[in-house]
């Protein structure tokens, strides 16, 4: 039975008119149902003490020969050392397309990825929105001003230690913490069915919701998609993070992202897997790779 973490009732917010600048954007009734919608959903990430990064060599889990083992060669996710962590909220999927365009519709953005025809077909309402960095930032930001709550993009820790469940010894953040097609993540045929992307189907994001979220009520955490995450990136801060609260280096050239990217069968990837790339991902990658939710740090939800 899936052990769902639900969020105490929040009390009615008036809602601001404001977004952007722009009084009473001609959709206020799209956004006010998910602004609504957002908070509802949101899962309470009870606040806790782990021991984040690679921690196979301490996994009680593992037997036989693979006892005392790294998960993985990656010298990004070591040292292994301890966070501790508040209660904090997070939105159980990726942001879809269908919540973005009614962000960029509400702001007076340009509709994302609606001009390169390569990107265009991967466009489906309930797949994740593909974004840089920026783009990413500039959405939770803007639920906390419609809100008055602190949303934005969470932590790396936050997003660890959620991803495994509340910091537990998992794998991998799906509802079985492994990696089964057809069981904890979707076999190719299940994509192919899903998105419609043609002769495109094995690159392409499938729907947020397509296969169960791991204890938590938290979807893929670790597949369909990168997600950013706040922290800059810099090779050696495991070894120098604080315990208390960490939210990575002040400064950097590239910002982590956790996850891997959707399509061509990879499934998914450990909980303590990283990447780094820049925030302004430009033409070098494809934006339907790079996904994003966002998260709320605060316990006083009575706004």
């Amino acid at each position: 039975m899936k052990c769902w973490i639900t969020l105490i009732a929040i009390s009615a917010l008036g809602l601001s008119a404001c977004s952007d600048g722009n009084a009473n954007p001609k959709n206020q009734q799209a956004v006010d149902a998910l602004i609504k919608k957002t908070k509802d959903e949101l899962v309470r990430v009870e606040g806790g003490t782990f021991q984040m990064g690679d921690f196979g060599p301490i996994d009680p889990n593992l037997t036989g020969s693979d006892k005392g083992l790294p998960y993985s060669a990656d010298q990004d996710n070591k040292p292994l050392h301890k966070v501790t962590l508040d209660t904090f909220y997070m939105s159980p999927t990726k942001v879809t397309y269908a919540d973005y365009d009614i962000y960029t519709q509400a702001t007076g953005k340009d509709k994302i990825n609606s001009t390169n025809e390569f990107e265009m077909q991967f466009r489906q309402d309930n797949v994740p929105a593909g974004v840089d960095w920026y783009q990413a930032k500039d959405y939770c930001d803007w639920l906390a001003k419609e809100t008055s709550l602190p949303f934005a993009l969470p932590t790396e820790a936050q997003w660890e230690y959620a991803a495994r469940s509340g910091g537990k010894f998992i794998p991998y953040g799906t509802s079985t913490g492994t990696l089964e097609k057809g069981k904890s993540i979707p076999t190719d045929e299940d994509v192919g069915k899903a998105t419609h992307a043609g002769d495109y189907s094995g690159l392409a994001p499938y729907p947020v919701t397509l296969y169960p979220p791991n204890k938590l009520g938290l979807y893929q955490m670790g597949d369909n998609g990168y997600e950013w995450v706040s922290d800059w990136y810099q090779a050696d801060y495991y070894a120098r993070s604080p315990v208390d609260h960490p939210k990575g280096p002040e400064k950097g050239n590239e910002k982590v992202v956790r996850g891997i990217s959707h399509g061509q069968g990879w499934g998914g990837v450990l909980t303590v897997k990283r990447d780094h790339v820049p925030p302004k991902i430009g033409d070098k990658y494809l934006h339907s790779e790079f996904s994003f939710r966002c998260a709320v740090s605060s316990d006083d939800m009575s706004n």
